[in-house]
């Protein structure tokens, strides 16, 4: 086993334990980003000033009636910029644009002395507009031709060889929605001035070095004069890895220019309007199995809505091009991808990435065609698993592909899958108008930031004299219990008790160039990173014990803040340990550094293997449909979820419920509409609150709910032979979508495919029952088994 995945004795990795501010959440202590404005004198409040129409060029911009609103002490505009007026990465998103490029763009910002003054200040700014065409779906954007970014191209095999050597062919297209990310902190941030000029930055940011190279550009100042710190996030998911940048943009703007600290924090309304969501997506594809019903070939056309600027849709495109297999072997494959430009918020990193819109793309595929090929879903998803000696289309090995079955055995085993089968039919022959249906979804997902710079993590680990030891990494909490596994890999590794580690806030002139905590990657990059700063110290400090206990260093152990000589009784406290090393005069410091090794990525080609490993799971869902109105309840769900050996087995069984559940929501529930008629509101959001959004709350929650995680599965090369959990649970809701499709097949014939809207509201599980019946009715109402395809034009075509 690697230095890296070996644990040591009594390791506190591994132990089940609450979140490391779990009391401060319960209690209302913890302290958030905007908090921080009741303990900061003299706060200007900065208000967005937002144009209401979808697209337009900006021909006049008045401030001076905003100036003479009580409490405004200044407009921002574009003219205030001494740097760069860009908040992307792309230099594609203005930060105070000339061009108004969706529904409630903000054009300028304006600070007062309270958030009202402020308000009302933003309301008295006059702006007229050259207003112009707009794109607001993506089928617009698709008819127009209006795209941007790369468009990669993902080849394997023969795909025309594979579908002349298939016995079923079919082909079919596949729109499903976006997914807005709703964590309950808004975007906030807080900047001020210190008398040298410095600028420091208080931000709740997924990715503090781009603030800070962000704020740098905009202001003109090079990164080490600013600062940025995140305390900790109100939720994430993506959301805040790179939309975060401009308002603390305006915030460090306002700052330099009064001299004053300016706060930016967006009310519900503001953040569900001003900032982008999960890509939707499109997808056209053709698909081909041999006679024993194993893919032989796939075609596909995914289309992303990119929104108005490219944020990460490039990189998000082509995680979803690399997960459109998830399980499954697919020997000959042409897959392409785009990005729809439309006139809407830009679209952003979203839990999982664009993997989940790949995957779901395959298991719809498989869901669809498994009734006409007269077969189980289940069947047909483990007869095309991939086995060992199998590689993905881009290329690379499919490490412990036994685990897909593995997980897949289990889940069906802890969830008596096959009695459970047979109560179904009988109850669904005994109800006619309440169907239940079971499925069971495998995934198979990558682990790593597909641009290999990104995987790199640091750390600064200080053990103080009295003992006491801090740490910093560059990774950010946002709720997920990442601080919570590095203050247990930081104890592990010193060998002392928990209660001796505190962890800093994340802060860039602690941990510098810091990739975003994102990918699933954080224990892994800045677990690693702690590791090796930690056992640089304990290096150190093992030759001094070694010379206190009269043996070699080799042959001390560190267990449980007692240091001991193997083979004697003699042993030395911890804190005797680090006192003595003070006064002999060894640094107590140390920076940890990791890079992920063996990755390589050829994006233009689209080879190479550019994950560390793939975490695997297995869902099965069983779900309750009425008929009559198509409302359904989940009534039991069992996962079997692969994490190796788990760093923080309570965090990761967290971690795992709560992405199912988000990934149920976002293929259930979760309906962003937007105004798309030619009247005065075009391109508005119309789901711009809780009261509009429906969200997965208590009521959602299965009824049973069973989580176990995969035992006996180290990942060798990984920090303390542990897995990545943070967006791989999410895509096991495919489960539930697809227990609901053949619960509503149920009121139709044997064989029968129906195709299901995504997001699967109660609407539309009850058109897809009416689907199933018109087939029924069709076929004159009796059961009928085999591949006859529905007649309808949108429908499946068996080619």
């Amino acid at each position: 086993m690697s230095q890296l995945s070996e644990r040591p004795d009594q390791p506190v990795v591994g132990v089940s334990m609450p979140h490391e501010s779990a009391h401060l959440h319960v209690t209302g202590t913890a302290l958030y980003t905007d908090d921080l404005v009741s303990r900061t004198k003299d706060v200007l409040h900065a208000h967005p000033v937002q144009v209401m129409k979808a697209h337009g060029r900006i021909t006049a911009l008045r401030t001076g009636p905003a100036l003479a609103v009580p409490g405004v002490v200044r407009v921002l505009t574009g003219a205030d910029v001494p740097g760069v007026n860009d908040a992307g990465m792309k230099h594609d998103e203005p930060l105070f644009p000339e061009e108004v490029m969706f529904h409630g763009h903000a054009v300028a910002w304006v600070l007062g002395e309270t958030l009202e003054s402020a308000r009302l200040g933003a309301a008295a700014v006059e702006v007229e507009l050259d207003e112009r065409p707009s794109l607001i779906t993506l089928q617009d954007a698709i008819a127009a031709g209006s795209f941007h970014g790369a468009r990669p191209v993902m080849l394997t095999g023969d795909v025309d060889a594979g579908f002349d050597d298939s016995a079923h062919v079919f082909t079919g297209e596949f729109q499903f929605s976006d997914q807005e990310h709703f964590y309950l902190e808004t975007h906030a941030a807080l900047a001020l001035i210190d008398e040298n000029g410095q600028v420091f930055v208080q931000s709740s940011t997924q990715h503090p070095s781009e603030t800070q190279e962000i704020v740098a550009h905009v202001l003109g100042l090079h990164s080490h004069e600013v600062t940025v710190q995140c305390l900790r996030m109100g939720g994430g998911f993506g959301g805040k890895e790179m939309q975060p940048h401009g308002f603390a943009a305006v915030a460090a703007l306002g700052a330099k220019l009064t001299g004053r600290p300016v706060r930016v924090r967006l009310n519900r309304t503001q953040d569900l309007t001003m900032s982008g969501k999960r890509h939707g997506f499109h997808a056209t594809w053709k698909i081909g199995f041999d006679a024993e019903d194993r893919i032989q070939a796939l075609d596909a056309t995914l289309t992303a809505d990119g929104g108005w600027s490219l944020d990460l849709s490039e990189p998000v495109v082509a995680r979803a091009l690399c997960h459109i297999d998830n399980t499954y072997w697919i020997p000959n494959a042409r897959i392409a991808g785009r990005i729809a430009k439309t006139n809407k918020v830009s679209n952003t990193a979203f839990r999982g990435f664009g993997g989940p819109q790949g995957m779901l793309v395959i298991e719809d595929i498989m869901g669809r065609c498994a009734p006409l090929l007269g077969l189980d879903p289940m069947e047909l998803r483990e007869r095309n698993f991939y086995r060992e000696g199998h590689a993905t289309p881009y290329g690379q090995p499919v490490t412990h592909p036994e685990r897909i079955s593995t997980t897949w055995r289990q889940v069906q085993a802890d969830a008596g899958i096959a009695d459970r089968k047979r109560e179904i039919e009988a109850f669904n022959a005994a109800h006619a108008d309440t169907k239940r249906a079971l499925a069971v979804t495998g995934i198979k997902f990558g682990i790593s930031f597909n641009l290999t710079a990104f995987n790199q993590g640091g750390a600064l680990v200080l053990i103080y004299k009295d003992g006491s030891v801090l740490i910093n990494h560059g990774g950010t909490e946002m709720g997920q219990g990442l601080h919570t596994k590095m203050l247990q890999v930081a104890a592990t590794t010193l060998g002392i008790p928990l209660h001796k580690v505190r962890l800093a806030p994340t802060r860039t002139d602690k941990v510098p160039n810091t990739s975003a905590t994102a990918a699933s990657s954080g224990a892994d990059l800045n677990g690693a990173a702690v590791k090796n700063a930690c056992e640089q110290l304990r290096g150190r400090l093992l030759e001094v014990a070694g010379t206190q206990l009269g043996t070699n260093a080799s042959d001390v152990r560190i267990v449980g803040g007692v240091a001991r000589a193997l083979g004697s009784g003699e042993e030395l406290a911890w804190d005797d340990l680090v006192r003595t090393a003070y006064f002999q005069r060894v640094q107590l410091s140390a920076a940890g550094f990791y890079r992920t090794e063996g990755l390589h990525w050829d994006a233009k080609a689209f080879k190479g293997s550019p994950f560390k490993y793939f975490s695997y799971g297995a869902a099965a869902t069983e779900v309750e449909v009425d008929g009559f109105t198509g409302a359904y309840r989940i009534r039991r769900v069992d996962i079997v979820h692969d994490v190796g050996d788990s760093l923080s087995p309570m965090i990761d069984i967290g971690q795992v419920e709560g992405g199912f559940v988000q990934g149920a929501g976002w293929l259930t529930l979760e309906d962003l509409r937007w105004d798309t008629g030619d009247g005065p509101d075009r391109g508005r959001l119309l789901t711009r609150a809780a009261s509009t959004y429906k969200l997965p709350s208590f009521s959602e929650m299965p009824e049973e709910f069973h989580v176990r995680l995969l035992e006996n599965a180290t990942e060798e090369g990984a920090v303390y032979g542990s897995k990545a959990v943070g967006e791989p649970p999410l895509m096991l809701a495919f489960s539930v979508r697809e227990a609901l499709r053949q619960a509503a097949a149920a009121f139709g014939p044997a064989g029968v495919s129906v195709e299901l809207a995504s997001p699967a509201t109660p609407e539309a599980v009850y058109w897809a029952v009416e689907a199933a019946r018109k087939a029924g009715a069709q076929r004159g109402g009796h059961a009928h088994s085999g591949g006859e395809a529905p007649t309808d034009a949108s429908a499946l075509s068996n080619a």
